[in-house]
């Protein structure tokens, strides 16, 4: 358990990048340090200092839902992660999938992403976007557009990243 090299404190890091990346969703600092814990990946002390560091180089994306913290791959998180995949050991992305088959309902069963669009009568699209988290809308958005297309991309798009579009709309406010 214990990291002594540069290389072993990347792997490290890369591997809870993978974490993020295979669980295709946003997770409380407690379910990612109870599943790094459970699993003895890392001590505490230091999942909290690689989620921070990984957080500031913009490789993961800590979005605020309501008063709980949710974490998430970001989009250069993921192209580091694919870049560099093959230093993580085979037998390890074996485990950690097998291990996120078994928890991953369990995970996300607290949090749900909703997006779906209707017609209107006047050929333009509403569109519903939430974040719910244990029973409780944490977003509840409303938009119209002009267009199917543009309806379907928006759901699409707020289904892969719902925590990070969220933090970014949070910042402009």
């Amino acid at each position: 358990m214990f990291v002594n090299t540069p290389q072993q404190l990347a792997e490290k890091k890369l591997l809870l990048l993978y974490i993020l990346n295979e669980i295709e969703g946003a997770l409380t600092n407690s379910q990612i340090t109870q599943f790094v814990l459970e699993n003895d990946m890392m001590n505490y002390f230091m999942l909290q200092q690689f989620l921070a560091e990984l957080k500031e180089s913009g490789f993961v994306h800590e979005g605020e839902g309501g008063h709980i913290q949710l974490f998430s791959i970001t989009e250069k998180g993921r192209n580091t992660l694919n870049y560099f995949i093959n230093r993580i050991p085979q037998h390890q992305k074996l485990e950690i999938n097998n291990l996120i088959a078994f928890k991953k309902e369990s995970f996300l069963g607290g949090t749900e992403i909703k997006a779906d669009y209707t017609q209107l009568k006047d050929a333009t699209f509403a569109i519903k976007l939430m974040i719910i988290e244990n029973n409780v809308p944490i977003v509840n958005l409303k938009l119209n557009v002009s267009s199917q297309q543009r309806a379907k991309e928006i759901c699409e798009n707020w289904r892969k990243d719902a925590v990070g579009i969220y933090g970014k709309i949070m910042e402009m406010l």
